[in-house]
């Protein structure tokens, strides 16, 4: 029996000719991640455990992002932390305020990751990099600790669900859309500890950013990766970003899949998650006209310049309905500055948005849109659990930058097209 994509990075990574569903395996890793949140209690678990060097200064990213710039005593405590364990150890890819940005979007954006890399971070969103053909996934403080100190780590080597996607997205329809669909589809444990593996026809379609967006909410349907074959788009990205040489994978023809599901891409519709889970979907023409007070247009998810563009194309020349809150932020200082320079921020601003320096924020119920007692928020965030964005009364829809957009302007969730 052949090897999935995945199968085949783990036995390049574990120094084997193969592997199979269920093996347990030491893999070397190629880049180990943390936050402010989650690498404080690494560093301090590092420090606890006696070790006294890294495994690679270069090959360890620390990514202050979730409550920066901070927002407490707490938060600059454990970015402290963090600032001290860089500085001892002269880690390179240390990013603060002024350089940091959501770390999903910043370390594909720096060239940290490419294709046919194994990447953990204590994190679950670092199965972002998936888009890239690349292995990533989320770990614990504990696990990253280790791996920072050894370079290494362990896994169970996942089974996999095939996604042959065909045809292509209509307007105002984008990645967002599609794994909202499937994760409506197929449910929060439906890849449960498996690589979703997306291939067909109908990725060639799909922007980077599309596929950035898909793997990264993997884990919102239980999976351990998501990831793309690497085409033209993928290496066109990679060049110029990419500095080292890297492999190319692909799944063998007769490689074994749990489950094979079909998507037609044309079908989709803009798709929106009710609370107070992901799976709760509905399409736009089922769950339009909801009144709202917040909308929330960025994270790790949502937060690249494509994103930006189709928020400002439907908020150009119209303004957030009355009463509103709507809160920006690109994901990066790159992204920033590239909304400043293609005019964004002008429509942003006249259009009554508040634009913010990169944060995760109110992602997490963090800070910068914190939900009061029964107030709705459309956010183009991955999670929509009870509380997660500040009182438990509250309640969250996920969605596009173009639904939240045209939500914005309408004061209720809306349909692009209706504007």
């Amino acid at each position: 029996m052949g090897m999935t994509m995945t199968q085949k990075i783990l036995a390049a990574h574990a120094g084997m000719d193969s592997v199979k569903a269920g093996d347990l395996i030491r893999a070397d890793l190629d880049l180990v991640l943390a936050n402010d949140i989650t690498g404080s209690v690494s560093c301090n678990i590092f420090e606890d455990s006696g070790f006294d060097q890294v495994f690679d200064k270069n090959r360890i990213a620390l990514v202050m992002d979730h409550f920066v710039p901070n927002k407490d005593i707490k938060s600059a405590e454990q970015c402290k932390t963090c600032r001290t364990f860089a500085k001892r150890f002269d880690i390179d890819n240390y990013y603060d305020v002024g350089e940091m940005g959501i770390e999903h979007a910043l370390l594909p954006e720096k060239g940290l990751v490419c294709a046919g890399e194994t990447i953990i971070g204590a994190d679950s969103h670092t199965c972002t990099y998936g888009a890239l053909g690349a292995f990533s996934t989320g770990v614990g403080s504990t696990d990253l600790a280790a791996a920072m100190a050894t370079g290494e780590t362990w896994f169970k080597v996942p089974p996999a669900i095939k996604f042959n996607l065909t045809g292509e997205l209509s307007e105002h329809v984008s990645g967002k859309d599609v794994i909202l669909h499937i994760i409506g589809m197929i449910g929060v444990d439906g890849a449960l500890y498996k690589s979703m593996e997306f291939t067909g026809p109908g990725v060639a379609s799909l922007s980077m950013d599309d596929r950035f967006t898909i793997c990264n909410m993997a884990i919102e349907a239980g999976g351990k990766n998501g990831i793309f074959p690497v085409d033209e788009k993928t290496k066109e990205y990679m060049d110029g970003r990419i500095d080292r040489d890297y492999k190319v994978y692909e799944a063998d023809p007769d490689a074994d899949y749990d489950e094979v599901y079909e998507i037609d891409l044309s079908a989709i519709r803009p798709t929106v998650s009710f609370p107070h889970l992901p799976e709760n979907t509905r399409t736009i023409d089922e769950a339009k006209g909801l009144e709202i007070d917040q909308v929330v247009i960025g994270s790790c998810t949502n937060g690249r310049i494509s994103d930006m563009e189709a928020a400002a194309e439907i908020l150009r020349g119209r303004h957030a309905a009355k009463g509103l809150r709507v809160i920006i932020i690109p994901a990066t200082q790159a992204i920033y500055k590239e909304c400043i320079k293609r005019g964004y921020l002008d429509i942003f601003i006249d259009a009554g948005c508040v634009v913010s320096t990169p944060t995760c924020g109110p992602c997490l119920g963090g800070y910068m849109g914190i939900l009061a007692d029964e107030e709705r928020c459309v956010a183009t965030t991955n999670r929509n659990f009870v509380g997660r964005m500040g009182a438990k009364s509250s309640e969250i829809y996920l969605a596009s930058p173009a639904v939240a957009a045209a939500s914005a302007v309408a004061g209720k969730i809306a349909d692009p097209a209706d504007l």
